[in-house]
């Protein structure tokens, strides 16, 4: 009988008493981790820190937000969370020496977690309106798959050549230790800031976002970023990820044992493009929201009929700009 795995988007079962990743009943309240591992809420005093939610006016404490989640899984992300820990500790190198298929699943969690409180917080709103919670079968198709996904951490679920995302990861100095988290949940996208390294990570694109900005992480080549550098490689993907109207697709095999999940080769469809046209200043708008810690509104990023600016490469020569040349506080 082939193994059969659990897809909460089918009926959109989201509760409390239903361990997240697996489906088994939860008996005791208590069973269940935080979204953001306890040494990150720790470390950067984050428990009773206000989290804003999607529909940006919610806030939860970061404390707060939890999945429910069984014993077993508890102790798979305990383990994970021991190695990923360690690694972040050692800084760009560390976090070079992680597979991708862990960070893949530590990032996974993050995003996921902040899904299900985002899921749960439209739920509640319509029911108080005596509305009928819905989702695309889009969605629901991408959040399945990216759930089975999950699933790799404690079931049978392997991933072949091609992987279904995309991870960059740079150099990156702060000039104190500094949590700086961003993520756009329904878009599957992750990106963090800390400990002298940069992380961005698009969790189902099948890689063509990161495809996108080569160019410009070659560019990169190793130097070490300053942190509005990063916010602006952070904001050319998410951008990108937003252009990308191609559905991913995968190739994923049932057997008895298990399941494995290939990213088939994207192919654009006939008088189609994998992405949408580039809009400069649609891009000032998304890096505006980037460059905020800076004072930097969009009307300081463009004008007509100029390129918008850039620290990353100078928009005549397309070099690349060295961090130590930017006077801005980092």
């Amino acid at each position: 009988m082939p193994f059969r795995f659990y897809n909460p988007f089918e009926n959109l079962h989201l509760n409390d008493s239903t361990c997240f990743l697996t489906g088994v009943d939860i008996i005791h309240p208590d069973e269940n981790i935080t979204v953001f591992p306890a040494w990150i809420l720790d470390r950067f005093l984050l428990r009773d820190q206000k989290f804003k939610m999607i529909d940006q006016v919610t806030s939860v404490l970061y404390g707060d937000l939890k999945l429910p989640c069984s014993a077993k899984v508890a102790k798979a992300f305990n383990d994970l969370e021991f190695k990923i820990q360690e690694a972040f500790n050692n800084g760009y190198d560390g976090v070079q020496s992680i597979s991708s298929e862990n960070l893949f699943l530590w990032m996974g969690k993050i995003v996921y977690g902040v899904l299900y409180h985002d899921l749960l917080l439209e739920k509640t709103r319509l029911q108080k309106q005596d509305k009928v919670f819905r989702l695309s079968s889009r969605l629901k198709e991408r959040f399945g798959l990216f759930h089975l996904m999950l699933q790799s951490l404690v079931s049978p679920v392997t991933f072949k050549a091609l992987k279904p995302w995309s991870i960059s990861i740079v150099k990156l100095k702060y000039s104190k230790d500094i949590f700086n988290y961003r993520d756009d949940p329904v878009k599957l996208i992750f990106s963090l800031g800390m400990n002298g390294f940069g992380l961005t990570a698009c969790l189902q694109d099948s890689g063509l976002v990161k495809q996108t900005q080569q160019d410009m992480l070659d560019k990169i080549n190793g130097a070490v970023l300053h942190p509005i550098q990063f916010e602006e490689l952070n904001a050319r993907f998410f951008y990108s990820s937003y252009l990308l109207h191609y559905q991913t697709k995968y190739n994923i095999e049932t057997h008895d044992t298990g399941v494995s999940i290939e990213a088939l080769p994207a192919t654009a469809d006939a008088g189609k493009t994998l992405f949408g046209e580039w809009d400069d200043n649609m891009f000032a708008q998304v890096l505006a929201g980037h460059w905020e810690p800076w004072g930097l509104t969009k009307k300081d990023i463009i004008t007509f009929p100029n390129d918008p600016i850039s620290f990353l490469e100078n928009n005549y020569t397309h070099t690349f700009i060295a961090p130590g040349s930017i006077n801005l506080p980092y």
